[in-house]
């Protein structure tokens, strides 16, 4: 999927193990088949998953990245109503791989199709919920970082702009560059919370037709609460998106941001992944299409 991504194999995680982690040494380990886009995954022995970095680096900077995800999973995992990667540790660059790779406890469960399952309705409660958790936390008066998600809408405006004109051949550019001058231009009022910032349904298993675990929380972040709105657009159809934004309590400018954020994610995705990651790709044309359709307004809770 990247150029410079690495090839993890079997044998090189089995030297990590067994010369970091020994207590570990005997477990049968085994590659899991994954449409993510970051990392590797490993499945070690029946109760824990290895997360190997498509592109290692021995930088500081990943090290800390990776610290810190550590730190938000054990933050999260006392206030959200679902289960959090539970962490395990922390690895360090070793023979056959050069940047450090982290340890968590397995979820059992599945990602989430919206074809597979009988209740949207039900689950985008259950998401709502999460989020509504996730927005009562205290950030302690952290702001946005300064990258990745959850800031001004408008910082993204060069981006969208290349990413369309790279998208001509695979969706209606026209419309998505009129809905993104409104949504990049929806105003805002409320203060920065705690997000997620990556809720798609590949981060989000299930068990028995419900919400079971939110994962992936390398990008979790103080920001724009709109953020976490994409999956409106990415998962859920037009009855079960209105259902999420009632249970939210969504205003109307919130709603356009989060759409906003649903485009940048998805037409950056289409393009890079459309040749490589065909399962991205089409979440990527789903939420476009979603996002150009005129669903029925709902009354404004501001």
């Amino acid at each position: 999927m990247h150029a410079d991504q690495v090839d993890v194999t079997a044998e090189v995680v089995a030297g990590l193990v067994a010369a970091q982690f020994p207590r570990w040494e005997a477990l049968p380990i085994r590659p899991i088949v994954s449409t993510g886009t970051v990392n590797a995954l490993f499945r070690l022995g029946p109760e824990v998953v290895l997360r190997f970095p498509l592109r290692p680096s021995a930088s500081p900077d990943l090290r800390a990245e990776l610290a810190l995800e550590l730190e938000h999973a054990r933050m999260l995992a006392a206030h959200l109503p679902v289960a959090v990667p539970e962490p395990l540790g922390l690895g360090e660059p070793g023979e056959g791989y050069a940047g450090p790779w982290t340890a968590y406890r397995w979820i059992d469960g599945e990602p989430v199709h919206p074809g597979r399952l009988d209740d949207l309705d039900g689950f985008a409660r259950d998401l709502a919920g999460v989020v509504t958790a996730l927005r009562g936390i205290d950030t302690g008066g952290r702001v946005w970082s300064g990258s990745g998600r959850g800031g001004p809408l408008r910082a993204q405006d060069a981006g969208v702009r290349l990413a369309l004109s790279a998208s001509g051949a695979l969706t209606d550019t026209p419309r998505l560059a009129e809905v993104w001058d409104r949504c990049r231009d929806a105003p805002r009022s409320d203060a920065d919370g705690w997000i997620h910032a990556d809720l798609m349904p590949g981060n989000l298993l299930v068990r028995d037709g419900r919400l079971a675990a939110v994962i992936d929380l390398e990008a979790v972040t103080v920001g724009d609460l709109a953020v976490d709105l994409m999956p409106a657009w990415n998962l859920f159809d037009a009855g079960s998106r209105e259902t999420y934004r009632r249970a939210l309590g969504v205003d109307d400018a919130t709603w356009e941001r989060g759409r906003g954020w649903a485009l940048v994610q998805a037409i950056n995705a289409l393009p890079y992944y459309v040749e490589t990651n065909r399962v991205m790709a089409a979440i990527a044309r789903r939420t476009l299409r979603a996002v150009l359709e005129q669903a029925r307004r709902v009354p404004s809770t501001s």
